[in-house]
C-alpha cells in the first residue's frame, strides 16, 4: 500500500494557482510531496510552451531525480500528448533518462505496442483500466502479467455510485483472470476521496494530486499538492 503524487496531469494551469506546469514547479512540488509522505511520483512533463510534451521527460526526470535521489517517478503517455501514435513510439524510443515506470491506458488503440516499447527500453509498465472493457483487453494482452501494476483509474465516471460499479467490475474480470499484479487505484475529481477510503479498507495502493482533484476530503480546496498527499497519507495511518 503506498500513496502516490500524481501532481499535474493533463489540467491546465489555471486549475490552481499553485499548479506545477514548469520543470521548476514540478521539482519544487515533487520534493514537497516526498515530504508529506509520498511514495512515488507521476508526472506529466511539459515544454517551453507549458505543453504536454514526451520530448520533454528526459530533462524533467533528471531535474526531479536530482532533487527527489532514490524515489520512483512515473510518467504518462496518453495518446493525446503527442496526437499519432508514431510521434509517440519515436519519442519513447528517443528516451536517454528514463523514467522508472510509464502509464499505458488500454482504451488506446497502440497500447500493445506502447507496453512492448517500454518493456524494451526496461521502463515499468502501469496498465491503466478505466472501463470493464479496458480490462478484458489487458488480461488478452501478451505479457500483461509481468507490468509493474494495474492502475484502476475512474476518470471517466463522474457518479460515486457509478464508478463504484465500474470498478467492482475491473476488479471481478482481473479475479476471474488470476491477475495477481499490485493493483493502485484512484479516482477524479467527486470520486477522489471515496476511492481513497476504498483503497485502504481493500489494502491496495492509491494517487492523489491536482491530476485527479483539488479539494480535501473536507471540501475545501487544497493549499497545494503537498496538502492533499498529506491528507491522503493521514487516511491510510488510520
Amino acid at each position: 500500500m503506498i500513496v502516490q503524487a500524481c501532481i499535474n496531469g493533463s489540467r491546465k494551469p489555471d486549475f490552481h494557482p499553485l499548479f506545477p506546469a514548469t520543470i521548476e514547479d514540478m521539482v519544487r512540488d515533487a520534493a514537497a510531496v516526498i515530504e508529506a509522505g509520498a511514495a512515488e511520483l507521476h508526472v506529466h512533463p511539459r515544454d517551453a510552451d507549458g505543453r504536454e510534451s514526451l520530448a520533454a521527460v528526459d530533462e524533467t526526470v533528471a531535474a526531479i531525480r536530482r532533487a527527489c535521489a532514490g524515489t520512483l517517478i512515473g510518467v504518462s503517455t496518453g495518446a493525446w500528448i503527442e496526437g499519432d501514435k508514431d510521434r509517440t513510439r519515436k519519442a519513447i524510443s528517443r528516451w536517454r533518462v528514463l523514467p522508472d515506470y510509464a502509464s499505458v491506458n488500454l482504451s488506446e488503440e497502440d497500447a500493445p505496442a506502447v507496453i512492448d516499447l517500454l518493456g524494451q527500453k526496461g521502463v515499468g509498465v502501469e496498465a491503466g483500466l478505466a472501463t470493464v472493457a479496458d480490462a478484458r483487453r489487458f488480461v488478452e494482452t501478451a505479457g500483461h502479467d509481468r507490468v509493474l501494476r494495474i492502475l484502476v483509474e475512474l476518470d471517466n465516471e463522474r457518479d460515486v455510485e457509478a464508478a463504484m460499479e465500474t470498478c467492482h467490475g475491473i476488479m471481478a474480470v482481473l479475479r476471474q483472470a488470476g491477475v495477481s499484479r499490485p493493483i493502485l487505484l484512484h479516482g477524479y475529481d467527486q470520486t477522489v476521496w471515496p476511492f481513497v477510503k476504498r483503497a485502504r479498507t481493500e489494502r491496495l495502493s492509491t494517487r492523489v494530486g491536482l491530476e485527479d482533484g483539488k479539494h480535501l476530503p473536507d471540501g475545501r480546496m487544497a493549499r497545494d499538492n503537498a496538502e492533499i498527499v498529506s491528507a491522503a497519507v493521514a487516511l491510510f495511518r488510520q
